[in-house]
């Protein structure tokens, strides 16, 4: 018998209308187009976004959730909707230094929440940009 405790799981959906242009300073004007095709369109392009936030620990035996749907939903609201909701990607300056795709826009909404939903732990971050294609991080 273990004697870890059990560790339940919470997951959350939110969505999110943003902009970005895939381009990087690094690549030439030929490389980006190769890079990022119709995505590197100087004018941008948007997105509707669905944000899922998974959240990890222990079931507290008062309420029996592992985190308040409610703290979850205001601290996603307060750090990440109301950041990048019908915002331009490439103007925030988190994406100064980095392409704003949505494998960074994940890692991103994960260093943004980590640490913030306690009690429990931040386990995973996914991002929903079309339909046929999604990201996923963990972390580290």
């Amino acid at each position: 018998m273990s004697t870890e405790a059990a560790k339940a799981y919470f997951g959350r959906r939110y969505s999110l209308s943003a902009s970005h242009r895939l381009h990087s300073d690094a690549l030439s004007a030929e490389e980006n187009r190769a890079a990022y095709g119709k995505c590197n369109n100087p004018h941008g392009h948007g997105h509707n976004y669905v944000v899922e936030v998974l959240a990890g620990g222990a079931v507290d035996p008062e309420t029996g959730m592992v985190v308040s749907m409610a703290a979850l939903d205001s601290t996603v609201r307060t750090k990440v909707i109301a950041r990048f909701d019908h915002a331009n990607l490439n103007l925030d300056p988190i994406f100064t230094n980095r392409v704003p795709t949505t494998e960074n826009l994940s890692s991103v909404v994960f260093e943004l929440l980590d640490g913030s939903i306690e009690p429990a732990t931040l386990v995973q971050v996914r991002i929903e940009e079309t339909e046929n294609n999604f990201f996923e991080y963990s972390g580290g």
